[in-house]
């Protein structure tokens, strides 16, 4: 236990003077009666009250006490320890373009690796996280970070149709890189996904995959849809949405060299079980050590006092108006 304010506690040297002045006052408040014998008062009998007259300063005492002390304002110790915990830089680079919308995973590809993607950052707490969307053109919602918080909260806002339509996986990769280059962590992880081929960017997949390996970064790549045809809300002429079968056409192959290149793996999730198990395999891989030193935080107990004070003068007044009114 420690105090914020330690020179308040001098404050308990007045007790001193207090319980002198009380001594003092009891010796003289004796009243006095002269009689020829004191044999008749022998056999009275003495009440709870004779017991108990000092038993009202003795809870002002309390009181003075707990006052003191809650101003010194009492703090739990705080203490640095060296501990080791887990911890990488990685980016999420999702693919937004509007081919998401296939709804061969419920409700669309888009929302399941949302899911997927918020449940795998929850079990990540000590790792720096960001988040890169892309479609034609690539763009940070939200740089690393170790507040998850905020970074749910952007994961949540990402939506197909905001950015120009079409899939430029070497941009998105290569607005990833920019982002997690420069991070402290020794590890640094890009998952990327994608539901598609590279058709847009003026940075091929295989450029931004050799930029990522000269910095060391590692590249996991995930291919999401079902393998033949899928369904897909599409828009009518007349403002209708009708449901139509597409053709998947996820250029493997590119995600495959992608992964290579960078010392990552590349996958393929059918549905929303085989996106959860990736995600569960990425996170088992991307596991690394590291030194930390922790603090904890200082604890406010003084509250415990100031209420103890409380609770002792109200009791006090309580006694002083019923039980110990008059003392024979």
């Amino acid at each position: 236990m420690t105090f914020a304010n330690p020179l308040y506690l001098y404050l308990l040297l007045l007790l001193i003077p207090v319980i002198a002045w009380y001594i003092w006052k009891q010796k003289g408040a004796q009243a006095s009666l002269q009689v020829s014998a004191t044999q008749a008062f022998d056999k009275l009998p003495v009440t709870y009250k004779s017991y108990l007259r000092h038993f009202r300063f003795f809870l002002r005492l309390l009181v003075l006490i707990c006052v003191i002390v809650a101003l010194a304002r009492p703090q739990s110790s705080s203490s640095w320890q060296n501990s080791t915990t887990e911890g990488i830089d990685i980016i999420l680079a999702l693919d937004v373009s509007t081919s998401m919308w296939a709804q061969d995973f419920k409700p669309d590809r888009l929302e399941a690796a949302k899911d997927v993607a918020a449940a795998f950052i929850n079990g990540r707490r000590n790792d720096n996280i960001g988040l890169v969307e892309f479609a034609a053109e690539g763009f940070t919602l939200c740089p690393m970070t170790t507040d998850h918080v905020i970074l749910l909260n952007q994961l949540k806002n990402v939506q197909c149709g905001v950015l120009e339509d079409g899939t430029a996986i070497g941009v998105g990769l290569a607005t990833a890189i920019n982002r997690i280059k420069d991070g402290q962590a020794k590890s640094k992880t890009i998952i990327l996904l994608t539901d598609g081929s590279n058709n847009r960017g003026q940075v091929s997949p295989a450029t931004a995959a050799e930029i990522a390996a000269t910095y060391g970064i590692r590249v996991y790549t995930i291919g999401v849809g079902t393998r033949g045809m899928a369904p897909y809300p599409a828009r009518t002429p007349y403002g209708t949405i009708v449901t139509q079968q597409v053709e998947v056409d996820i250029d493997e192959n590119t995600l495959k060299q992608i992964a290579a290149t960078t010392g990552g793996e590349y996958f393929r999730a059918t549905d929303e079980n085989a996106l959860e198990k990736v995600f569960e395999e990425i996170d088992k891989l991307e596991k690394t050590k590291m030194s930390v030193k922790e603090f904890s935080k200082k604890e406010e107990e003084y509250l415990v006092w100031a209420l103890a004070a409380f609770i002792l003068l109200c009791f006090e007044i309580l006694l002083r108006n019923t039980v110990l009114k008059n003392i024979p």
